[in-house]
């Protein structure tokens, strides 16, 4: 199973930048926090020190994911990114529980912001350092399909909401609505905690190696079943890991073809499907007809 080097690439790039990115973000919110005391720059600043513990998770299992398989590995070892995922969706919840129970704590007892015109330049910086990374990762996850970069870039795009919504608290808070602050970092808490849900859920059907979606497996089917000589296709079972898709499938082909050329067919099967989907590992199994029609 072979490991394209621009793919590889490109996935160090992202986890690398995604790093960087979180510890320059939680820099910047703890020197804001500390001077301000607002309860959304805490969200923030938590947010993104979960942001950097997960992004350096996640830079150690993309690179273990990255190794070639081995005689214990045989199908590679990219659900090491699903188990990122994993992890990233437990530092994402531990995150919403500590911002919210700060929320909740603040709003009872509102106390007034201090240099507020701070926070609101350290958001600013944040969503424009943001909305780059996300535009990398973006582009990243359309070119290798990485389970690891698509979860990353999932709790950054709610990073870029949380961000926004911190921003206009400062600003609000700035004008003296003080308990605004504590009731932005509840609603942020709430929905870190949704994009940590979601995170779970796409890792957990990886790892359990569910189908790809019906669309997919259909059209591999149509593409089986249009290679000349197969007669039809069915038992097709898909599952994913890492930027790989391992395919399997039957086809039905005429009972009198020789060995050789029942071969043949199944790597015109195979090549067809991967003409499409260069990602995809395709196992085919000749069924003769009549066999098929017993």
């Amino acid at each position: 199973m072979r490991i394209d080097p621009q793919h590889a690439r490109l996935l160090r790039l992202a986890t690398s930048t995604a790093l960087a990115v979180a510890l320059i973000l939680a820099l910047a919110k703890a020197v804001a926090w500390w001077l301000s005391g607002s309860v959304s720059l805490l969200a923030g600043l938590t947010d993104s020190l979960l942001d950097g513990a997960a992004s350096l998770l996640n830079l150690l299992a993309v690179n273990y994911a990255l190794r070639p398989a081995d005689a214990d590995h045989r199908y590679g070892h990219g659900k090491a990114e699903a188990l990122a995922g994993l992890g990233q969706a437990l530092f994402i919840g531990l995150s919403a529980g500590l911002v919210g129970v700060h929320g909740v704590e603040r709003f009872l007892n509102p106390q007034p912001l201090s240099t507020p015109t701070l926070g609101v330049l350290v958001m600013l910086v944040s969503l424009l350092l943001t909305a780059a990374l996300l535009a990398f990762q973006h582009r990243v996850v359309r070119i290798t399909g990485s389970t690891a970069i698509r979860a990353d870039s999932l709790h950054y795009r709610s990073d870029l909401l949380l961000n926004g919504s911190i921003l206009l608290a400062l600003v609000l808070a700035s004008f003296g609505w003080t308990q605004v602050d504590a009731l932005f970092g509840i609603a942020i808490a709430f929905f870190i905690l949704w994009s940590a849900v979601g995170i779970a859920r796409e890792a957990c059907a990886v790892l359990m190696d569910q189908e790809l979606a019906t669309e997919l497996s259909e059209r591999m089917l149509l593409l089986a079943c249009g290679v000349d000589g197969v007669i039809g296709a069915h038992d097709l079972r898909t599952r994913r890991s890492g930027m790989h898709w391992f395919v399997q499938l039957h086809v039905e082909i005429p009972g009198e073809l020789s060995l050789q050329q029942a071969h043949e067919l199944c790597e015109q099967v195979e090549n067809a499907i991967r003409g499409e989907f260069a990602q995809a590992e395709v196992l085919v199994h000749a069924d003769p007809l009549d066999v098929v029609k017993r």
